[in-house]
């Protein structure tokens, strides 16, 4: 019998809703990073403070309707068919991007902000849904390998996504953010109907009343609310890293951007193994019992990380190609250290996201999804001002490691505590 991830893929109840997702998030970043290199390297190009200013301003900005919507998306996807959400926020992706290809082939930087905002807002209305809808079409034995596979999913198609959005022309992204939207609604229209497990449900648009709410609803349910600060501890420390790994190892090693591609790849599959290899290795079964372990692993390989770079050597005059980067041991041994990591945190996020939905109330499991949401845009934010303080008090790029490091040590403790059973 094949495994149960390779059924998963081939199963209606599922596949849509991977494929669907998949290519939210691909487009998602493929817009995002095409949006970025246009303004930096030709709209901005003359003022690179600028650029920079923007840059962080986008990232802000597509952060920003998480909080904002995410109380909503919650109760929408508790209200009503989450099929139906999922088919209405993908059509809202078609319009968007139709806009959006005009943006990137117009060269309005505020069209393409709002652009991003919007997507912003696409996603903080899917989230919800796609998590809170596998328990309502796998059984409790597959929620794992199902939950595995869509943050497999999502990490490989940011990847996929960051690499084409810096390859294309301003107007082969238009082309691409466009055929990708279209072909995600065709993706999302065989989900099966998922209808709400809540009667009479109805929306409060009192969105601060609304988030105030989700948040003291999840304290309330101390396994959410223990899944929830892990997960956000999570998030926060994949945003830094991602963000660091250009400057790692531009100013630290020495190489190319092209390395910098090729260290987010190993740090992006790796997240993408530990979350399908961790549903096998618990053999369906929801617990965080390894928690704790796959986190110290976590720390272990950043101060592992830290060492790899400093007996890396200087950095060089010039940028290190690719094969002059893997002609050193020291370069092999920075890549193992980043798989490792990326290996133990996708081991790490899968069992909490099964933890969350299955402690979750039937009827309120979206909200508790958008209440992980609001947490998670929370502590990322935090996690990357304190971050750009830190450097701008003139810290290494290698001290934030430090730091993450000490923190992962902090955070493997709590779930030995507090999330082992």
């Amino acid at each position: 019998m094949p495994p149960v991830t390779v059924q998963l893929l081939g199963a209606r109840r599922f596949a849509p809703l991977f494929a669907t997702q998949f290519l939210g998030a691909f487009n998602d970043n493929l817009y995002r990073t095409a949006m970025t290199f246009l303004i930096v390297y030709h709209l901005k190009a003359s003022d690179p403070q600028a650029g920079a200013v923007l840059a962080t301003a986008a990232a802000g900005l597509f952060i920003l309707p998480y909080f904002l919507f995410s109380a909503l998306a919650g109760q929408l996807a508790d209200v009503r068919d989450k099929a139906w959400v999922a088919r209405a926020v993908k059509v809202a992706e078609v319009a968007i991007m139709a806009v959006g290809a005009f943006a990137l082939t117009h060269d309005s930087i505020a069209l393409l902000m709002f652009i991003l905002f919007c997507m912003g807002v696409h996603s903080a209305f899917f989230g919800p849904m796609k998590y809170s809808i596998l328990p309502q079409h796998l059984g409790r034995q597959e929620l794992l390998a199902g939950t595995g596979l869509v943050e497999a999913g999502t990490f490989l198609a940011i990847l996929f996504g960051q690499i084409l959005g810096g390859l294309f022309t301003p107007v082969q992204a238009a082309w691409g953010v466009v055929l990708v939207a279209v072909l995600g609604l065709a993706a999302s229209w065989p989900i099966p109907p998922a209808p709400p497990l809540v009667e009479n449900g109805r929306l409060s648009w009192n969105l601060a009343a609304e988030t105030v709410k989700l948040m003291k609803t999840a304290r309330a349910n101390r396994t959410v609310w223990r899944s929830i600060l892990a997960l956000s501890w999570f998030w926060a420390l994949g945003t830094v890293m991602t963000a660091q790994l250009g400057p790692l190892v531009k100013t630290e090693l020495g190489a190319s951007q092209e390395v910098a591609t090729l260290c987010l790849a190993a740090f992006s599959v790796g997240i993408a193994i530990g979350s399908v290899l961790i549903g096998r290795l618990l053999r369906g079964r929801v617990t965080g019992r390894y928690c704790a372990a796959s986190m110290a692993v976590v720390a272990l390989a950043l101060f592992d990380l830290v060492l790899a770079v400093d007996a890396f050597g200087p950095a060089q005059a010039g940028a290190l190609s690719p094969a002059a980067f893997l002609a050193s041991l020291g370069a092999w041994r920075v890549l193992v250290d980043l798989t490792v990591l990326a290996i133990a945190g996708g081991a790490y996020s899968v069992p909490l996201y099964a933890l969350m939905q299955t402690a979750s109330a039937e009827g309120a499991r979206s909200r508790m999804v958008a209440a992980n949401n609001v947490l998670n845009a929370v502590w990322m934010v935090a996690a990357t001002g304190v971050s750009a303080t830190l450097l701008g008090a003139g810290l290494r790029v290698t001290h934030i490691c430090l730091v993450l490091a000490g923190f992962s040590l902090v955070m493997a403790a709590y779930c030995w505590r507090g999330l082992r059973e």
